[in-house]
């Protein structure tokens, strides 16, 4: 069974092109979050969907870009 909710530190490093120990400081900082919210977190690993929101911009409304 493979969980697309969370998302590993060999993944993290990967996507954002650092090196795997810089990886592990940016999943425990947003688990660090994730726990002051009350969320249970997983060492090593970070939500797939809160990672998506805190480390990428989301695009452009069409309506603002015209």
């Amino acid at each position: 069974m493979t969980n697309n909710t969370f998302i590993r530190v060999d993944e993290v490093a990967e996507i954002l092109g650092v090196s795997k120990s810089y990886a592990y400081k940016i999943v425990k900082k947003l688990n660090d979050e994730l726990k002051e919210k009350g969320f249970l977190t997983i060492s090593g690993r970070v939500n797939k969907k809160y990672f998506m929101e805190r480390v990428y911009y989301s695009p452009p409304d069409k309506e603002r870009s015209g």
